[in-house]
């Protein structure tokens, strides 16, 4: 008798909860994701700061000022390129994150809807 019960408790609970166990699951990948997105976005920059740097202490005179000056321009556009590429991948992030959040809410409103 009480194995039974407790048996229907917890199928009661498990379904209870398994929009919270999916959401949470959702929300971790999208965490997982961001994080390495971000990481991935501190290593390239730092490279690339590290380049300009290093490029900087090579300065030793006009000629070598003037190439480093053309340089500047290239690590720019480079530098500009990486932002835009970031943003789109967060935005896409972003539209992924929100597309799989609704498709959950509408899962669990037919679910709770008496047909």
């Amino acid at each position: 008798m009480y194995t039974d019960m407790f048996k229907t408790f917890s199928e009661q609970t498990e379904k209870a909860l398994a929009p919270y166990v999916k959401f949470n699951k959702l929300l971790a990948k999208n965490v997982q994701t961001l994080t390495e997105l971000q990481l991935t976005a501190v290593r390239t920059y730092g490279d690339m700061g590290l380049s300009q740097v290093k490029a900087a202490s090579s300065v030793t005179d006009v000629t070598s000022m003037t190439a480093f000056g053309g340089q500047q321009m290239a690590a720019m556009t480079k530098l500009s390129q990486q932002m835009m590429d970031d943003s789109n991948k967060l935005q896409s992030i972003a539209k992924e994150f929100k597309e799989d959040l609704e498709q959950l809410t509408a899962d669990n409103v037919k679910a709770a809807t008496p047909a």
